[in-house]
């Protein structure tokens, strides 16, 4: 995919500041991106984490995303996530540690990244259930 580029070092303290630092066209993009999401997971907190925008249900954060030079991402992309979605994912980028790559070119996939959110969510509110009844 080419050579990644971060983004700009700044010290974002809201989504819409992310947003604005970031080109015109990757904007539009990560605007579709970030609305899949919300729609996805109703309720959910917009924050930043990490100097990227991030999703979090009951406290937990679900799902970040990030715009880069040639490509945005989701992250973490679990074991579980990549099985479930497997045919779905084939013509993106995985990267093994828990990235999804998109290409910045092309239409942007909101059902695959709403189900991406919605299996989160759920995976995040099973390991709090697992903690909960350990104790």
């Amino acid at each position: 995919m080419g050579k990644r580029t971060a983004p700009p070092k700044k010290n974002f303290r809201t989504v819409d500041a992310y947003m604005s630092s970031q080109p015109e066209a990757t904007r539009r993009v990560l605007q579709r991106v970030r609305i899949s999401i919300q729609k996805a997971l109703p309720g959910v907190e917009e924050v930043i984490s990490y100097q990227i925008p991030a999703y979090k249900l009951h406290g937990r954060t679900v799902l970040y995303f990030a715009g880069w030079k040639q490509h945005y991402s989701l992250y973490p992309a679990t074991a579980r996530i990549i099985a479930a979605l497997h045919d779905e994912l084939a013509p993106y980028e995985y990267n093994g540690k828990g990235t999804i790559r998109f290409p910045l070119t092309g239409p942007v996939p909101t059902e695959l990244i709403a189900h991406i959110a919605k299996l989160r969510a759920k995976e995040v509110a099973e390991r709090e259930t697992s903690k909960n009844t350990a104790r």
